[in-house]
């Protein structure tokens, strides 16, 4: 019988958590045997989910959280990033390839596209004034059918 894990790590919305928390999922993800390259795409695609919510998740509204929860098994890695920011007026538009609210402090505006390249799934559900979370998905290659 397959078995899942599950982890839930939260922390401030501060710059030196990025690396603690990419470590952290990177780390845990280590359970489902994935290649280096695999690693390597989950700590890129966790780093750029964090970042976009110590950038731009509590602008104008204080401090708070971060909130990343994991989930192994059969194969797959599912991460939810979240913050209870101050949200995503137009997801379809922050989604776009090169858009930035922040050209100033020279932000790429590829955040999104990133996390969707390196992972296999990527949905955001976020709205004004409401937080977001970022969801991602994560098939290791050969691992499906190998028993847990």
């Amino acid at each position: 019988m397959k078995e899942s894990n599950e982890m839930t790590l939260t922390v401030p919305a501060i710059g030196v958590n990025e690396a603690f928390v990419r470590g952290a999922v990177a780390a845990f993800a280590v359970q489902l045997d994935p290649t280096v390259e695999e690693i390597n795409d989950i700590k890129t695609a966790v780093s750029e989910a964090v970042t976009n919510c110590i950038v731009h998740g509590y602008e104008g509204k204080g401090s708070g959280d971060i909130t990343v929860k994991c989930s192994a098994g059969g194969g797959r890695l599912h991460i939810a990033v979240s913050d209870a920011g101050v949200g995503i007026p137009d997801v379809a538009r922050a989604r776009e390839m090169f858009y930035t609210t922040k050209p100033e402090q020279e932000r790429s505006g590829m955040g999104f596209a990133i996390m969707e390249t390196f992972m296999d799934a990527l949905e955001v559900e976020s709205a004004a004034g409401s937080g977001t979370i970022v969801k991602m998905e994560k098939r290791i290659k050969g691992k499906a059918d190998k028993a847990d």
